[in-house]
């Protein structure tokens, strides 16, 4: 809430009943001493020098500060995948701290892990996206009602020849949701999700349900699907496990899900009073679905 700033002081006009100075000469007015330390105040301080805040240096593979870099723990070499990445990103992501996808394109080939950072896209803005949409061989990882079995689809004949790409939306859970229901080309391609039993090890960010998964977590397992190799899996979550560690070390507190805390009465924060929003919060203990975020 804004509070009114005080009005500056004004000068008070001279009283009609006053009498009138002998002297027919009119006196300057007198300027306040405190109008002059004022001024002297202002004077100094626009007067010292501007000083630039200096960044600190950041890896360019890992794109983490130099200090702690996480290149020790990726692949020595890029990961020799079929599979092409296409990441939809909100916008808001792309200024997080702790994200993952920096981590993600690391351990892949220049050109398999694409981020396409938005909230709304067409064909005019973004026409290699649109062609990947249309594509019979890109999948979109999203849980749904529509959605099948990742796992079960590459084992059917048509789909296991197939070089994929895949398209995962990095973003909040409301977020992901919001990008996929408002641009229709990503309904386009083929709807899967991940029916593993998995528990996230991104352990410093808050995470919806036990279930869900970072971008870069679900970016693995799914590679590990389409790849036929595991190894991938424990490659590509060797980065992210060394940056839990690192700020675990550093004070960061493990976060548990919204669904742990409710379930075991530690949600601490008030709960909302609109019914849509209870709802969204009692669908986290019910939902077994895999989402990104």
């Amino acid at each position: 809430m804004e509070h009114a700033s005080p009005s500056p002081p004004r000068c008070c006009a001279k009283d009609d009943e006053e009498e009138e100075d002998d002297d027919d000469d009119d006196e300057p007015p007198e300027t306040s001493s405190d109008d002059d330390c004022l001024d002297d105040v202002f004077g100094d301080l626009a007067a010292l020098p501007v000083e630039v805040s200096e960044r600190r240096p950041t890896c360019l593979r890992c794109r983490r500060p130099e200090k702690v870099c996480l290149c020790p723990f990726l692949p020595a070499q890029p990961l020799d995948v079929s599979t092409c990445l296409y990441i939809v990103q909100h916008p808001a992501e792309e200024s997080r701290v702790l994200r993952t996808v920096p981590l993600l394109a690391a351990c892949l080939p220049l050109g398999k892990c694409n981020v396409i950072i938005g909230r709304r896209f067409n064909e005019a803005k973004n026409p290699e996206l649109a062609k990947v949409c249309r594509d019979s061989r890109t999948l979109i990882l999203y849980p749904g009602p529509n959605s099948q079995n990742l796992e079960e689809l590459v084992q059917l004949p048509e789909e296991g020849a197939k070089t994929h790409n895949i398209i995962l939306i990095d973003g909040t859970w409301s977020q992901a949701k919001n990008i996929f229901l408002k641009n229709s080309m990503l309904q386009l391609p083929k709807q899967v999700q991940l029916n593993r039993s998995l528990s996230s090890q991104y352990v410093i960010r808050t995470q919806p349900t036990n279930i869900c998964l970072s971008t870069l977590e679900c970016a693995a397992v799914a590679l590990s699907i389409l790849e036929c190799n595991d190894i991938f899996q424990e490659v590509l979550l060797r980065p992210l496990k060394a940056l839990c560690t690192f700020q675990l070390e550093h004070g960061a507190q493990v976060h548990h899900s919204k669904e742990h805390l409710l379930k075991n009465g530690m949600y601490d924060k008030t709960m909302p009073k609109n019914k849509r929003k209870i709802k969204r919060l009692e669908k986290l203990v019910t939902d077994r679905n895999c989402l990104l975020r």
